[in-house]
């Protein structure tokens, strides 16, 4: 029985070191493996009936403190060209704006600040039957009192989003406005998505995402 209990030990006490020296995951990624890239369409829409496309000439820069701006700095100009070559090598035409273009490409980086206060109490044991025994302790009839905890949080967020709208199929509304349906939309979120390195791994992947996106049938 000694011996059984040694090897037990030992077996416990080895898990605990490696445990100990294991590697958590979420902490140890790339910026690339921490990327998420979403992608999202018309079901009803047939990307073949499309030909010609028309970007536009700046970015778009969004954020939740209301001073959105337009933008055209050396990220920018690189996104605009790799976007546009990437639905030429889909066998879509750019023409400039007044050549009445089936499609439209809207750019925009996101930038949102967010901030908060959390509010606490008691921890998640409380309320659980047996595990606290005012009676064991000597004091029955009492309670145990948690006092309340605070903290203050703020993360910032990056994306960037690209919106294909429907131009040719676009419907006259009352006031003699137009209106246009977005019939593609990718979204890339996390570390490094405003680094210009990045910009042809990015849009290479939610091309990649988007086979269906093509002048000329499915790629």
């Amino acid at each position: 029985m000694k011996r059984l209990w040694i090897l037990m030990g030992f077996s416990l006490v080895t898990a605990a070191l490696l445990s100990s020296c294991r590697k958590e995951p979420l902490n140890n990624l790339t910026q690339e493996e921490s990327r998420i890239y979403i992608t999202n369409y018309d079901k009803n829409a047939n990307f073949t009936t499309y030909k010609t496309f028309s970007i536009v000439d700046s970015v778009a820069v969004i954020t939740n403190r209301g001073d959105h701006q337009k933008a055209l700095t050396s990220y920018d100009q690189k996104l605009i060209a790799t976007v546009t070559k990437s639905f030429q090598d889909r066998g879509y035409t750019l023409v400039a704006k007044t050549a009445s273009p089936d499609l439209a490409v809207n750019l925009s980086r996101i930038d949102n600040t967010y901030s908060s206060v959390i509010i606490g109490g008691p921890g998640y044991w409380a309320g659980y039957p047996g595990y606290w025994d005012l009676g064991y302790w000597g004091y029955p009839g009492w309670g145990y009192y948690f006092p309340p905890y605070y903290g203050v949080f703020s993360y910032n967020e990056r994306a960037v989003s690209i919106d294909l709208l429907d131009l040719k199929n676009a419907t006259p509304k009352a006031g003699g406005q137009n209106q246009i349906t977005t019939i593609w939309n990718a979204m890339l979120r996390g570390s490094g998505v405003w680094t210009g390195a990045n910009i042809d791994s990015m849009i290479a992947a939610v091309f990649t995402q988007s086979p269906y996106l093509s002048a000329t049938g499915t790629k």
